[in-house]
């Protein structure tokens, strides 16, 4: 790398309209930020009205004059701009909104800066800043924090430093001292020459002006770190829960609690033995057959949303959708003690489920939902495959042999055939296993296509 992309690449954190790379990366989490921060921005106008109104009153209090209409006036321009501003805001880069915003803190330095127009009150032009009118800003800095926007933040802090900066210097080039105040305040303080300096009506103070941006700068930029610090906390936080939700789609809650807590879960390549799950909907081609297409999804809907949750319900893995059918696992991405009996219990769960499916079905009217159900347990691989995207992976003969056993449901016919490895471990599992194998038969030496050797299974009649 060369030494201008790297200084390039340290020095991009700085550019204040540069939008953030994350926010760029994740659309879905830049629109919710975009509609909290348009939320911020309301909430930003009404407290603006309401501090300007507080302002107004407090305005009257200090100075029960009609003159104190002019600064009323001010705060109406400025509730007005902030209207535009909330008009024109959005996340990232909006020149329109940064405009206004400079407008804004322009319309708030001349209403302090110029004399009032309706005042008959001759006072040196140095004394406008003897009110201590500055702290206004911090109104306004501090409902720029509500919009969720650390470059809102900055740019009112850097803006208003070198408006009120520039204010002041040009105030102070082009005023006319009134004769005689200096020297008068100088006499009568005779002998405390810093008191008098302090109380010249003529003096700008510069020492004063300065401090005043630069503690306000200060409180800009931390505010404006803390921001950018909190919206990348948003993104990083929604990016955990998009994941997490990714994950809900696959493990069952307290799979996908245990994931979430867990740094690499799945990376690792390794060897487990599960109980793999196949359920297929018999006849379904025939089914769609001269179907509407929009009827044909709603069933298979219906049919994969049970499906998953009798899945989710006895701490199984989804593994895949299968057209008209699924692939579950039982054992993953960590082995448990009842991983045989919860499968078992899942497929005789489901058959209830389509069972009571049906019954809904026939008194609407529509034909009935038949399924095959094959269920083996044995030895497979786990862990990730792919490149750029990754897919957590089961291979391995279990899930052939639970394939296999699934289409041999049409053969015997069968609703729901496990494998004597499945009963033999459910046996080493449980005590309860004749109550979970109740409704299954045994079926000795079964051929079994694609597969040499005859096997021992359990049958669920259809």
């Amino acid at each position: 790398m060369s030494d201008t992309t790297a200084s390039g690449s340290r020095f991009d954190r700085f550019f204040v309209t540069r939008p953030d790379t994350v926010d760029l990366e994740n659309k879905y989490t830049e629109a919710a930020l975009e509609r909290h921060k348009r939320e911020g921005l309301e909430l930003a106008v009404r407290a603006r009205w309401l501090a300007m109104a507080l302002t107004g009153v407090l305005l009257v209090f200090l100075n029960p004059q009609w003159d104190v209409l002019w600064y009323h006036f001010i705060l109406l321009l400025i509730c007005a701009n902030g209207w535009l501003i909330r008009r024109a805001g959005r996340v990232g880069q909006s020149r329109v909104e940064l405009l206004l915003i400079f407008v804004d803190l322009l319309i708030m330095t001349l209403g302090m800066i110029l004399p009032n127009p309706f005042s008959d009150d001759v006072r040196p032009l140095a004394m406008q800043y003897r009110f201590d009118n500055f702290q206004y800003f911090f109104i306004i800095l501090a409902a720029g924090t509500l919009a969720y926007s650390w470059r809102t933040v900055i740019a009112i802090g850097s803006w208003t430093a070198g408006i009120w900066t520039v204010g002041w210097i040009i105030a102070w080039w082009v005023a006319t001292p009134m004769p005689g105040l200096s020297e008068r305040v100088a006499e009568a303080l005779s002998g405390y020459p810093a008191v008098a300096e302090l109380l010249d009506p003529n003096s700008f103070m510069p020492s004063h002006r300065i401090q005043e941006v630069i503690v306000f700068m200060m409180v800009a930029v931390t505010l404006g770190v803390s921001m950018r610090r909190l919206n990348r906390l948003l993104m990083t936080n929604a990016g955990l829960e998009r994941e997490r939700a990714n994950l809900s789609r696959y493990f069952s809650p307290n799979v996908v609690e245990e994931l979430s807590q867990n740094d690499e879960p799945l990376k690792q390549v390794r060897k487990e033995n599960v109980a793999v799950l196949f359920i297929d909907i018999v006849g379904f081609t025939k089914y769609a057959a001269g179907r509407d297409p929009y009827d044909v999804i709603e069933v298979l809907r219906g049919f994969h949303a049970r499906m998953e949750s009798a899945v989710f319900r006895h701490h199984g893995t989804l593994d895949k959708y299968l057209g008209d059918g699924l692939m579950a696992t039982f054992g993953t991405p960590v082995p448990t003690p009842l991983d045989a009996t919860n499968a078992v219990a899942c497929a005789v769960d489901m058959v209830g489920v389509i069972d009571r499916w049906n019954s809904e079905r026939r008194r609407a009217g529509e034909p009935e939902i038949k399924v095959g159900i094959g269920v083996h347990f044995g030895s497979v691989v786990l862990g990730d495959i792919g490149a750029n995207r990754l897919e957590f992976a089961v291979i391995g003969d279990a899930v052939n042999v639970a394939a296999k056993l699934e289409a041999l449901t049409r053969d015997i016919p069968a609703r729901v055939v496990i494998s004597d490895a499945v009963q033999s471990q459910l046996e080493r599992e449980s005590h309860l296993a004749s109550d979970v194998m109740a409704g299954f038969e045994s079926q000795q030496n079964q051929a079994v296509r694609g597969i040499d050797a005859p096997m021992n299974l359990w049958v669920m009649r259809a």
